[in-house]
């Protein structure tokens, strides 16, 4: 191989492992394709940094608490035995053990790939690469006034395996405190603790596990710029996972207090939209934006 190819297929490789979403020629997300992780971390696909319309970022990727947590990404703990979220495994009986028992989530090929959407399939695998679900995932960005847009990711689960797939979490696997994590994650960034609602409850413990249409996130990012997340996209059984005091985060958990399951021959499909905005907007105001997004 030349010199030249070499630098060609570099490049090549380069631009296929990380891709960029804007929004009317401004970009607010990269795409990171293919991390180059430690197999405990969970590898796979994630969105970072996410930022708002005015540059302010909204996303944490790797950090010294949760290094597993990724910025946006798909991830669950428990995929038939296999843990595709990366950190220790909560085992029954026993509470978080670390276990070679980590897998990948991979891309596997485009469909479609433009400014403001990325289209591609993936295989969910376990640590002896066999293939437990396969996804076609679409992410889009699309305008939401001058000071916001909508992030649109939907994913469509198919079992490889012929069988039922079942996911769980560690709160199915026996924890309690409510720690039903896995499915659409955001890490989010903070300066403090962030304020989190619904259209009922305020704070972490009222929200957490809780079914309602949608959740928002207010906050501010070190050195400054306040921002406001509004989440929807709860499907049938799902439920929120929140953390403000800990770490900022807000999962659409698919096992909060039970196992879901990827039937054999029935796709799971899952669409998660969220609102990137600038500044703490008022709950009338986010909640009018949701109201006329469900309408459009």
């Amino acid at each position: 191989m030349t010199a030249d190819s070499q630098a060609a297929g570099s490049r090549l490789r380069d631009v296929d492992a990380e891709q960029r979403l804007a929004v009317d020629g401004t970009e607010v997300a990269r795409y990171v394709l293919r991390p180059d992780l430690d197999p405990r971390h969970g590898p796979r696909p994630y969105l970072h940094p996410v930022r708002t319309r005015a540059g302010t970022p909204v996303t944490d990727a790797l950090p010294a608490d949760h290094v597993w947590h990724l910025g946006v990404s798909l991830a669950v703990q428990d995929v038939d035995g296999a843990n595709l979220w990366g950190g220790r495994t909560y085992v029954r009986g026993t509470g978080y053990t670390w276990r070679d028992d980590h897998g990948v989530i991979a891309h596997t090929g485009w469909r479609e790939r433009a400014a403001d959407r990325l289209d591609h399939d993936l295989e969910w695998r376990d640590r002896h690469g066999r293939t437990l679900l396969r996804e076609h995932r679409r992410i889009t960005a699309t305008p939401a006034g001058a000071d916001a847009w909508w992030l649109d990711l939907s994913g469509t689960l198919t079992s490889a395996t012929g069988a039922d797939v079942h996911l769980g979490s560690p709160a199915t696997n026996g924890r309690s405190g409510g720690a039903g994590y896995g499915g659409f994650f955001w890490r989010a960034v903070a300066d403090g603790q962030p304020q989190v609602r619904t259209a009922d409850a305020a704070g972490e413990e009222a929200v957490n596990g809780s079914a309602a249409p949608w959740l928002a996130l207010s906050a501010s990012a070190p050195g400054g710029g306040a921002y406001t997340l509004v989440f929807t996209g709860l499907g049938p059984g799902d439920r929120w996972f929140v953390r403000t005091a800990m770490y900022p985060g807000v999962c659409v958990a698919y096992a909060f207090d039970r196992p879901a399951v990827v039937a054999a021959g029935r796709p799971r499909h899952n669409r998660h939209r969220v609102l990137v905005a600038d500044g703490h907007l008022d709950p009338a105001d986010f909640a009018a934006r949701v109201d006329a997004a469900v309408l459009r």
